[in-house]
């Protein structure tokens, strides 16, 4: 058992069942409750005399990671209040506010309270104040005490541990150490011993757990200016060299009318999932650090981590399609119609959302994200070449193909664009002194005769098509929230 008097010895070493010895971070996880296969360790906990489930660990105790995982550009005090925010339930913004100023200074942040964290690339506080921000955050918890080591630097670690050890011999070999023993034994002889201090219980709701981890993300990126701008205008950059390649669209076979929309729709079905990705790739990795840490203190579960950063990607999703839309659309000369128009912006958006939903599916399961950027790449680039039918018809595939291709999304992305653009559009092919060999090369003089032959049957399918690209949107979403459940399990297990 690991009582208060042998505690530095404890640290030394905590035997499992795997039969292996483990060391200080392993033991410390395993009595605040973070290690979740609990049946690979063994031993006795008590508080006040009493004995506690290992279910109530997390409940009662806390403790420091070594590694500082704080969102760069909020300040100490707004990245300190959402943490309160998300222990406390029904507490005035005044409670709140009194509460994250009383711990700030306690650890002398008081007087640097409205500098944002930064990061490596970002200027911001120094390392010894992260990690007085980072013990802040597990003070605001309310947990029993606070025994740490300084991990720094080798030489601080050797110098603290000394120093830690230098206590223990002193308090060992005093009076009261043999005074506090009998104490224990006493207490946990008692009928009614004192009760257990658990941390605080009035929790949010998970509503209200989501609405905060929302208002953190938008407060966290929002000061991130050049990254407002990159995210809001990537896909117009991508528009503009678009644009500036096809200027404007013709309606004559021999001036490429069709090999030019074909190869615009390309664009549209293949660039926007890639765009959707980089954002996910560059954004969420901070973010999973952060819930993989407070998730671990209860304060709320991955999933609501994941599902609160896709409410915030959505907006700027939204905005930065139409932007990109409502410029090569019309600058280009696409099918002159608002409805069409509509119906083309609709499918840009659903290929970007599902490039970032693709990426946060594998960041759940995967902890690389040069990885994850390579393998959502590579997947996009297959469903292009096997779903689209731009490069060779699904009817001329191979039958594996032909049937891999209806799960792609870019099966139905392509056809309902190809529907949208070609269908009702009439091509002249040359003038009337056109020579006869030349005039052989134009095979058809309407849009719906090279839907009709190289997309059978997609004319009539348009709306099924469209709502099943809509589909892979909850199905993604559902998919997420499973890898993320799935990487509790990855990560308990490490």
């Amino acid at each position: 058992m690991c009582t208060f008097h042998n505690f530095p010895d404890c640290i030394l070493g905590w035997k499992t069942n795997r039969q292996h010895w483990s060391g200080k971070t392993t033991l410390l996880d395993a009595v605040a409750g973070r290690l979740e296969h609990k049946d690979s360790f063994f031993g006795e906990v008590y508080v006040n005399g009493r004995q506690l489930k290992k279910e109530q660990f997390k409940d009662c105790f806390s403790y420091v990671p070594q590694n500082d995982t704080l969102l760069s550009f909020l300040t100490i005090q707004e990245s300190l209040t959402y943490t309160a925010l998300l222990t406390r339930q029904k507490c005035s913004s005044n409670f709140i506010k009194k509460k994250v100023e009383a711990v700030m200074a306690e650890l002398s942040l008081s007087h640097i309270a409205d500098k944002i964290i930064g990061s490596r690339i970002l200027v911001g506080i120094s390392g010894g104040e992260r990690r007085r921000v980072s013990i802040a955050a597990q003070l605001l918890q309310d947990p029993m005490d606070l025994v740490s080591v300084d991990t720094r630097s080798k030489e601080r670690e050797l110098e603290t541990y000394s120093r830690v050890q230098v206590i223990v011999s002193a308090y060992k070999s005093s009076q009261i150490f043999g005074q506090v023993v009998a104490a224990i034994e006493r207490t946990k002889g008692t009928k009614e011993p004192p009760p257990i201090p658990f941390k605080s219980k009035d929790s949010p709701s998970a509503f209200s757990k989501l609405w905060i981890l929302l208002r953190r993300i938008t407060r966290n990126f929002c000061k991130d200016k050049i990254g407002i701008i990159m995210r809001l205008f990537q896909n117009l950059l991508f528009g503009l060299f678009v644009a500036f390649f096809l200027l404007r669209l013709k309606s004559d076979l021999l001036k490429g009318a069709v090999q030019d929309r074909v190869g615009l729709i390309y664009q549209c079905v293949s660039a926007p999932p890639y765009t959707g990705m980089l954002n996910a790739v560059a954004l969420f990795p901070p973010l999973r650090a952060i819930s993989d840490q407070e998730s671990k203190d209860g304060l709320y579960q991955k999933w609501q981590m994941l599902v609160a950063y896709i409410l915030h990607f959505l907006p700027f999703s939204i905005i930065s399609v139409a932007i990109f839309s409502i410029f090569i659309y019309w600058t280009v000369g696409l099918y002159p119609d608002a409805a069409r128009f509509g119906c083309f912006f609709a499918v840009v958006l659903a290929a970007h959302i599902v490039g970032e939903l693709l990426t946060l599916v594998l960041l759940g399961v995967v902890q690389n994200p040069n990885i994850v950027q390579s393998g959502v790449a590579l997947l996009n680039s297959a469903g292009v070449i096997v779903g689209t039918g731009l490069l060779r018809t699904i009817e001329d595939m191979p039958t594996p193909f032909k049937l891999l291709s209806y799960l792609t999304f870019q099966k139905y992305s392509s056809e309902v664009l190809v529907v949208n653009e070609f269908f009702g559009l009439n091509f002249t092919c040359g003038g009337p002194n056109t020579s006869t060999a030349i005039s052989s090369m134009c095979f058809i003089s309407r849009g719906a005769q090279f839907i009709d032959k190289n997309f059978p049957d997609a004319t009539s399918h348009f709306t099924t098509h469209f709502l099943l690209l809509y589909a892979f949107l909850p199905v993604l979403v559902i998919i997420a929230i499973v890898s993320f459940k799935i990487r509790d399990i990855i990560i308990s297990r490490q």
